[in-house]
């Protein structure tokens, strides 16, 4: 006879959280090692009690953290997961209506990024005794469509536990997804207010521990033996590291193959970390946002080797970046939707790790040819002497990013932690930060959401105290994503986690406004401050009153205020190293300019400026945009 306990829903998915754990070899680790929340209608009585439950009757089985907004509850557990290489992640969960919709961005970034997210949104009563439900929503067309119904196209796994003897089926298949390297990202579990209190007999064997063991799966014969040839045949080699290589913890046999066969390595957004910033076969980043060396030899690459990117267009930039009319492409992903994306007839669909291991056995006697070597130091140094020409203070009143981006980063110690997501800064990042740790860059830029610099900061920070790592974490944002939202500062004062983060401000978009430019818009509606109707841009010549520093400060956290002068950067740098040296979280504050760019590493990116125009601006951004468009290729492959 089945061993059964009486529990409520909610009492039974906490119990079942607590025991699930994720094995990777000989490393084991809780899945969802905490819940993130607020509660309010809908999961007051049912989470909320059965977390309270666990928090006296069982300390530590499954944490409980309250947070300040459900989207930034989410890019928590994004930023947590980053941190523990997709291994480990949180749950999150929200009451009914306008808290669930409120993780609808949340829910998209992880399923973006292939990063894991347990979603819990409350929904309405399942037995529509009260309909309809206060925060509910009522179509007279469709009555069972809710709020949490638009986590289907977000999530790459939604359910709804109608009733309670789904919950079994439903756990299972979500703790499924929240561990396949392939298939992860957003997963949903919908709850309805009156469905989560209701009781049920729980199997004992429901509750009892599990592992899940991570798929690592092996590269094809056939898939290999044709990649090995294309590779083996080239003349002018390069790989596409992207965020695959840090999941699969290949950065290792990543760097033994670059040094074994002197094929040099540029690195996605996702993929800093992939290598060291100062090694001989490392070129930077590339596409759009990417450095002139990748780019330069990219364009004449006769095979070009990915490792666990998904070839996003900023990457590509916009399929321009690769043209030579003869290369090929070696695609190498867990995920067959990437490993065949853009027509590769070349796919290899293992793990990065597997099938760099096996790419260092194949290549054991191949080695790039002397001038193309030689090549690759000539580009790496033309390009590292603009950096740090870029990186350098001026002397200027009001610094640029780039010499904002140096002063943090020598500050910095080698292990820290960069966290990015939105604006000017990814792309003056992934040119300019010079990463030396696996785990040191993450930008989320596959949703590139303004407003998740501090709350995934503050993620990143909670996966790394977990793993009993006490590097710091410097969160660089603009004061565009700052205002969206910023209100996780409190929740980091309130449990004593410190972060340092920088607030550049420029008082604008400055990331639409270089675009707007771009296009032919120049700067429309991208600046901050007063407002003037009848002007051009919409701005007044009246500066803005706008003191971010105490907006922060009003938070309870310190706060450095740098003020502008010809040794700003030199006390921007003082400050950072200030706030590494304390216990408290700090927010530091600078003002920049921000009309200089940083050094143009040639990539290109695609937006379409308008076809016809009363505006020499933008007939001329047309002019430019129909030229670019002529280096497109239809495909990769």
């Amino acid at each position: 006879m089945t061993r059964t306990r009486r529990m409520t829903v909610a009492q039974a998915l906490v119990a079942f959280l607590a025991n699930q754990y994720t094995v990777d070899g000989d490393h084991r680790e809780r899945t969802v090692p905490g819940v993130l929340g607020i509660f309010g209608h809908g999961n007051v009585a049912g989470l909320g009690q059965a977390l309270r439950q666990a928090h006296l009757l069982e300390p530590g089985l499954l944490p409980f953290r309250q947070g300040r907004n459900e989207q930034a509850l989410v890019h928590q557990a994004v930023g947590f997961a980053r941190m523990h290489r997709r291994l480990a992640t949180l749950a999150t969960t929200a009451s009914v209506g306008p808290g669930s919709a409120n993780m609808l961005t949340g829910a998209a970034l992880a399923t973006s990024n292939r990063l894991p997210a347990l979603l819990l949104p409350s929904d309405v009563f399942a037995s529509r005794s009260a309909d309809p439900v206060l925060q509910g929503l009522e179509h007279p067309h469709d009555p069972g469509i809710q709020v949490t119904d638009a986590f289907r196209p977000l999530s790459r796994f939604f359910d709804r536990v109608d009733r309670p003897e789904q919950l079994f089926s439903i756990a299972l298949g979500a703790m499924r997804v929240l561990t396949d390297p392939a298939d992860t990202g957003a997963v949903t579990i919908a709850l309805p207010e009156d469905v989560q209190a209701e009781a049920l007999d729980v199997p004992v064997e429901f509750l009892a521990e599990r592992d899940w063991h991570l798929s690592r799966p092996l590269p094809q014969r056939r898939q290999l033996d044709r990649a090995l040839a294309a590779i083996a045949g080239a003349e002018h080699p390069l790989i596409v590291a992207g965020g695959g290589v840090l999941y699969s913890g290949a950065e290792d046999v990543l760097r033994r193959l670059a040094e074994q066969t002197g094929v040099p390595v540029a690195t996605t957004q996702a993929g800093g970390g992939a290598l060291p910033w100062d090694h001989p076969q490392y070129l930077g980043g590339i596409g759009a946002t990417g450095s002139t060396a990748a780019n330069r030899l990219a364009a004449d690459a006769d095979v070009v080797i990915g490792i666990g990117t998904r070839w996003s267009d900023f990457t590509t930039a916009s399929r321009t970046v690769f043209r030579n009319p003869e290369v090929r492409f070696v695609n190498v992903n867990v995920a067959a939707v990437d490993a065949f994306k853009h027509g590769s007839r070349l796919p290899v669909l293992a793990d990065a790790r597997e099938a760099l291991d096996a790419f260092a056995e194949g290549l054991s006697r191949y080695r790039v040819d002397a001038a193309y070597a030689e090549r690759i130091d000539r580009e790496r140094s033309t390009w590292n002497t603009m950096v740090d020409t870029a990186l350098a203070a001026t002397g200027r009143e009001l610094p640029t990013q780039a010499e904002v981006i140096g002063a943090v980063h020598e500050a910095s110690d080698p292990r820290d932690v960069l966290v990015q997501a939105a604006g000017s800064l990814p792309g003056d990042l992934h040119k300019l930060w010079r990463v030396r740790d696996p785990l040191g860059y993450h930008v989320e830029y596959a949703f590139s959401t303004m407003g998740y610099e501090i709350a995934g900061g503050l993620g990143a920070k909670r996966g790394l105290l977990a793993a009993g790592d006490d590097r710091d974490v410097i969160v660089l944002v603009g004061d565009g994503s700052y205002l969206m939202l910023h209100s996780e500062l409190v929740t980091a004062v309130a449990e004593g986690i410190k972060l340092i983060v920088v607030i550049v401000q420029n008082h604008g978009y400055a990331s639409i406004g270089r675009l707007s430019e771009s296009v032919g818009t120049d700067r429309f509606g991208t600046w901050y401050g007063l407002v003037d109707p009848t002007a051009p841009d919409l701005r007044a010549a009246e500066p803005p009153a706008i003191d971010l520093a105490a907006n922060a400060r009003s938070y309870g956290v310190d706060v450095i205020d740098v003020r502008p002068g010809p040794e700003v950067t030199a006390r921007l740098t003082e400050a950072v190293r200030a706030a590494k040296a304390s216990t408290r979280s700090t927010v530091i504050h600078v003002e920049v300019d921000p009309l200089p760019d940083a050094p143009d590493g040639e990539g290109w990116w695609e937006v379409p400026p308008a076809e016809v125009s009363e505006l020499d601006n933008a007939r001329a951004a047309r002019e430019r945009y129909d030229e670019e468009r002529g280096r497109q290729r239809p495909l990769l492959g």
